[in-house]
Order: structure tokens, then C-alpha cells, then sequence
């Protein structure tokens, strides 16, 4: 398309916007709210999503070794788990004398760093002996909660294993909830496509209708199909770009003020939740919401086109 065919559309298309202003503004507005409502779900959703690799993260799985296993065969243990890079995120070696330790400092409530004290709390409990000394163990983290299934089986295979412990009920339960998110943002997202789409194609159409005798006379003068229909594929994607630009500037300003309300009036929030900066929301949702915008009014006017504008 050329320079000046283009601009002509851009003119036209402003034109046809202005010319039917209740009908345009009608579907700005109902754009602006369906896309108010995606930026509102996405922002839900990724800090939902944040939250629950958080939570994963702390999701592990416990090996246990066979009783007088030797140090090599508790490496090589290690390293066969390790090589399955695909799956796990991190294995931590966790020998009996860090698991005594570990006992001490949480059913004492010892300061982490307190050695002195941690010494007196075992020669008063137990002088002679480690009383954990068969609990040398690997945490195991897995990459996804989903593969953790998998991961228990893999390692119940090797040798001088003997025992697993995996927190199954906290899997299933964070796997379902990954799921069902999935699917209801899959859900929402084309319903809000289907309604805008929709508003997009009647005010494209009521466009044509008023425009329809100067369309005859310039198809008789030998207009193209494109210079024909350009400016009604311009006004859709006009309409789909102011209508994202409004709510997504307006989440932008309101997006910190709504987390820090939540943080101050819900103070029980802080301990299990963490939320994403503006920045980090808006680095994928500004031009996801952009082209969605655009996206949608080109598609409305494509489909209003076909349905009403035969040239």
C-alpha cells in the first residue's frame, strides 16, 4: 500500500469514527471494559502463578539411604539424581550431624548461629551419641510440582535408596490449582475476545451501511477492493487501540495503590503471599494488551467486511 493510499485510509477511518460517534464510542467503552477486566484477570493470575512457584520451591522431596551406606555410594546417589537436569531445580545434602543440628535449633528455638548453645542442648539430651545418626538425607526440588510423581519413582530405583518422602496432598492439591487457573484464563480470555469482536463488527458495519452509495460510486470509478477496504480495517484497529490504551494507562496508575491496600487492610496477606512490581506486570501485559486491542477491532472489521461489503 502506498504512502499516500495509506493515509487516505487513516483520514477515512478517523472520518467514519466521528461520523458515528455513539456507535464508536459505545465500542471504546466496551472495549476499554473488557480489556480493564483482561488487565485486571492477567495481573491476578501472574501473581497467583508467582506465588505458587514460591510455594513450589518449598515443595520437596526427602531420600533417605540404607542403613551403613558409605559416603561414595551417597554421592553417586546424588549424582544420578542430579543428571536428570530436565526435572530438578536442586539437591541439597543434609548429613546426620546437620539433621541433629537442624532438631536442636527448631524444637529449642535456638538462634541459627548460636553453637554454643546448640553443644550444651546435645550433652544434655544425649552426651554420647547423634540419636539421628540413620538420618543423612538429600532435599530433592523439583522444576515443576507436576513432575514430582515422577521423580519419586525415579529414585526409588536406585541402589542403597531407602525410603522416599514425598508431601503428596501439597502436590495434587497445587497441580489441580495450576490447572484449574489454566483453564478458567483460557475461558475468560475468549469471552472477552467473542464480546468486543462483536461491538467492533456492528459499529464497523453501521459504517458501511452510511458509506455504502460513496462505496458503489468509487467502485465504478475504479477503485481497488483494498483502497475500498482499508479505512473500514483502520477504524477497527483504531478503535481496538484506544480502547486498550485507556485501561491499561489506567491499571498502570492503580495497579501499586490496589497491592498496597491489600498489604495494609490484610496484613495476614504478608506471610503467605508476595506480589509482582507494576514493572514486571506490565512488561509482558503493555503489549500483550496492545496488540490484543488492535488485534480484536482488525478482526471484527475483517469479519464485518466479509458479512456486508461485497467488492
Amino acid at each position: 500500500m502506498r504512502l499516500s493510499t495509506l493515509g487516505y485510509s487513516i483520514k477515512q477511518g478517523v472520518k467514519s469514527i466521528w461520523r458515528n460517534k455513539m456507535f464508536s464510542l459505545a465500542s471504546v467503552a466496551t472495549m476499554a471494559a473488557c480489556i480493564f477486566m483482561f488487565s485486571i484477570f492477567y495481573s491476578v493470575v501472574v501473581n497467583f502463578n508467582y506465588m505458587m512457584k514460591n510455594v513450589e520451591s518449598s515443595v520437596n522431596i526427602v531420600v533417605y539411604f540404607n542403613e551403613e551406606t558409605d559416603q561414595a555410594t551417597i554421592d553417586t546417589i546424588g549424582v544420578q539424581i542430579a543428571s536428570k537436569t530436565s526435572l530438578i531445580k536442586q539437591i541439597d545434602y543434609v548429613s546426620a550431624d546437620d539433621a541433629w543440628d537442624e532438631y536442636i535449633t527448631e524444637y529449642l528455638n535456638l538462634d541459627e548461629g548460636d553453637e554454643e548453645a546448640k553443644e550444651r542442648a546435645k550433652n544434655l539430651i544425649n552426651p554420647n551419641d547423634n540419636p539421628l545418626a540413620n538420618s543423612a538425607h538429600y532435599n530433592v526440588y523439583v522444576n515443576r510440582i507436576e513432575d514430582q510423581n515422577a521423580v519419586v519413582e525415579y529414585i526409588k530405583t536406585l541402589e542403597g535408596v531407602r525410603d522416599v518422602s514425598q508431601q503428596q496432598e501439597a502436590s495434587a492439591t497445587l497441580s489441580t490449582l495450576n490447572r484449574v487457573v489454566g483453564y478458567v484464563s483460557i475461558a475468560i480470555i475468549l469471552i472477552l475476545l467473542a464480546v468486543s469482536a462483536f461491538l467492533i463488527s456492528n459499529t464497523v458495519t453501521v459504517g458501511i451501511s452510511v458509506r455504502k452509495e460513496e462505496i458503489g460510486i468509487m467502485k465504478l470509478i475504479g477503485a481497488t477492493n483494498l483502497f475500498v477496504r482499508a479505512p473500514f480495517l483502520i477504524e477497527g484497529m483504531l478503535i481496538g487501540l484506544v480502547g486498550a490504551a485507556i485501561p491499561l494507562l489506567l491499571w498502570y496508575m492503580i495497579y501499586g495503590r490496589v497491592i498496597s491496600y491489600a498489604m495494609n487492610n490484610f496484613s495476614a496477606l504478608t506471610n503467605i503471599m508476595t506480589f509482582l512490581p507494576v514493572n514486571e506486570v506490565f512488561r509482558t501485559l503493555l503489549p500483550v494488551g496492545v496488540l490484543l486491542g488492535i488485534g480484536i477491532g482488525l478482526i471484527g472489521s475483517i469479519f464485518t467486511i466479509r458479512r456486508h461489503l461485497k467488492v
